[in-house]
C-alpha cells in the first residue's frame, strides 16, 4: 500500500476571533500547494483516494491537486496517529491514500510506520512523503518511497 502524506502549505496566522479551521493559504502557501500538487499529480495513479483535514487550508492545498477529496473530520488538527491510520485503512487498503492534514500528527504517523526514535518527523509546510508497504523475508517493512518539499521543485 502507498500512503502519500502531505502537510498543508503555508497559511495564515490566526486572526482576532478567527478560529484554527478557518485560517487560509499566505499567497506564498498557495504557490507551495500548487508546486507540490503538479508533482503530485504526475505521480499519482488514478484511483487514488484522497482524503483531507477540514482545516480551510488544507482544503486549499488539496484543490491545489484537482481532483476530487473527502474531508474526513477525524483528520482535523487534534487527529491522533491512530485516527491517520484508520481514515487510510492502512495498510491493507487496495488503492494508495493521499492525506493533506497537519503537524504533529503527520510526523508522528511517519515515526511510527518507520520505528523512528523520538515519535515524531518534521515535515516542513506544503511538504509531502511517500510511504510504501513491501514484503522482504516474509516480513512487512514500510519504506520511504519520496519525500519532496515545494522548495525543491
Amino acid at each position: 500500500m502507498d500512503l502519500i502524506l502531505w502537510r498543508h502549505a503555508e497559511a495564515e496566522e490566526p486572526g482576532e476571533g478567527q478560529g484554527d479551521l478557518e485560517r487560509a493559504l499566505t499567497p506564498r502557501g498557495e504557490k507551495q500547494a500548487a508546486r507540490v500538487a503538479a508533482w503530485l499529480d504526475r505521480q499519482l495513479v488514478d484511483g487514488t483516494r484522497v482524503l483531507c483535514s477540514p482545516a480551510r487550508r488544507c482544503e486549499q492545498t488539496a484543490l491545489a491537486l484537482g481532483r476530487k477529496y473527502k474531508v474526513r473530520d477525524e483528520l482535523a488538527p487534534d487527529a491522533t496517529v491512530e485516527d491517520v491510520l484508520e481514515a487510510a485503512q492502512w495498510p491493507a487498503a487496495r488503492h494508495p491514500v493521499l492525506i493533506v492534514g497537519h503537524q504533529p500528527v503527520l510526523g508522528e504517523t511517519i515515526a511510527r510506520l518507520l520505528n523512528v526514535d523520538g515519535g515524531s518527523c518534521a515535515l516542513r509546510k506544503g511538504a509531502v512523503w511517500w510511504l510504501r508497504t513491501r514484503e522482504r523475508d516474509g516480513h512487512e517493512q514500510t519504506v520511504v518511497w519520496a519525500v519532496q518539499s515545494p522548495e525543491s521543485l
